[in-house]
């Protein structure tokens, strides 16, 4: 009988193990996604920023100044919301995925008994 209940504790041992090596790999990914996306937002941010400065200074009028700063303001608020939208999907989908070897290891340890 206490044979069967140390095996019992080493599988449990391993499988939880083994969840805690798959979490942190799958957290490690995750992580890495999310900062190739930020990284490629601010840089495109950075881009539109750039070439919006460039287009005021060479504006004739006051005018268009306005004009170009209006449009650059909208089109900033309008990405950073899509890529905020994006983000958020992205740690529901993570939130998701990390569950699931904790959903398995407490599912093997419920069939051992």
């Amino acid at each position: 009988m206490n044979t069967f209940q140390f095996q019992d504790f080493q599988k449990f041992g391993q499988v939880n193990s083994e969840t805690a090596v798959k979490m942190m790999g799958d957290w490690a990914k995750n992580w890495q996604a999310v900062t190739t996306e930020m990284t490629d937002y601010t840089k495109r941010a950075f881009q539109d920023g750039q070439a919006t400065f460039e287009k005021l200074i060479s504006a004739k009028t006051v005018e268009q100044a306005m004009e170009i700063q209006t449009s650059y303001a909208k089109r900033a608020y309008e990405d950073y919301m899509q890529q905020m939208t994006k983000i958020g999907s992205m740690y529901s989908s993570f939130g998701r995925e990390a569950y699931k070897p904790v959903e398995r290891a407490v599912q093997s340890v419920q069939a051992m008994r």
